[in-house]
């Protein structure tokens, strides 16, 4: 009984195989759904949304995604928006995954391509590029 239990819920760290198998299911939905233009808002479906990333809680119930406009533009916007459509994403998202519960949407902006261009920006650095060829060479 006690093995069983143990294997019923995740408790390492990091999300377990579950949450990032769901989490990409509802990447997945989130992007069609807003490429193909489903939901009824005209002021959504006028932006191209990037959805970068999902996470779920460790109970599924809350789902956190990523999004970013394209070109960047209209970030104050995206997540209000997205927002204001949360009950039409949630039922877009329970008729595709057969999951108990339709898990609660959040949204944030996807804050990774700033990192990624500040670590591009780093490693064109000529101090960084001779730092690294020494490193290189030892």
């Amino acid at each position: 009984m006690g093995q069983m239990a143990k294997n019923k819920f995740h408790d390492g760290p990091g999300p377990s195989q579950r949450q990032l198998r769901v989490a990409e299911l509802i990447r997945r939905t989130l992007s069609e759904t807003l490429a193909r233009g489903d939901i009824h808002d005209p002021d959504l479906n006028r932006l191209s949304i990037t959805v970068g990333e999902v996470r779920t809680s460790p109970d599924l119930r809350i789902a956190t995604a990523y999004v970013l406009p394209l070109g960047g533009q209209g970030q104050d916007d995206v997540c209000k928006l997205l927002s204001r459509n949360k009950g039409e994403l949630r039922r877009a998202i329970s008729k595709k995954l057969a999951l108990k519960f339709a898990p609660d949407l959040r949204f944030q902006i996807d804050e990774t391509f700033d990192r990624m261009d500040e670590t591009k920006r780093m490693l064109d650095q000529q101090t960084v590029k001779n730092d690294i060829q020494r490193d290189n060479e030892q």
